[in-house]
């Protein structure tokens, strides 16, 4: 669901914290009724939650749920790769401050929880514990 057309783009402007239906559709550049359906799709899958934020005419503001906001790591993966392989020059950049401290450049990374180390292919060892499954995926009957 989040592969479809405009669903990760939508993810991103939550992301942004843009959370109007116009908003979003206009900094995405989705066609309106395909952007209801990715919206849709997102709150039924516990992604995306809606909050009525006027009752006449009622409207509403779509937020990230903790499942939505695990995303994180994947949109920010996806952006690092833009930066570098699609334009001269970031559209985008982010500061950290972290704790209030003083900003300075984000320079997003995979991290192992673990040991904090940087998650390079070369180190990870992939297992599968899936009966039916191999690492090209599943097998077929």
């Amino acid at each position: 669901m989040v592969g479809e057309k405009w669903a990760l783009l939508a993810v991103r402007e939550l992301f942004y914290g843009n959370h109007r239906f116009d908003r979003i559709a206009r900094n995405t550049g989705a066609p309106r009724d395909r952007l209801t359906a990715r919206l849709r799709a997102l709150e039924e899958a516990g992604v995306v939650e809606r909050r009525a934020y006027s009752e006449r005419p009622p409207r509403y503001e779509y937020h990230l749920t903790e499942a939505g906001r695990d995303l994180a790591p994947l949109a920010q993966a996806l952006l690092g790769w833009g930066d570098r392989w699609l334009f001269p020059e970031p559209p985008v950049s982010f500061a950290h401050t972290p704790d209030g401290h003083k900003p300075h450049p984000y320079d997003p990374a995979w991290v192992c929880r673990t040991c904090g180390g940087e998650g390079r292919r070369e180190d990870l060892h992939v297992e599968i514990h899936s009966p039916g499954w191999t690492v090209e995926g599943p097998i077929a009957p």
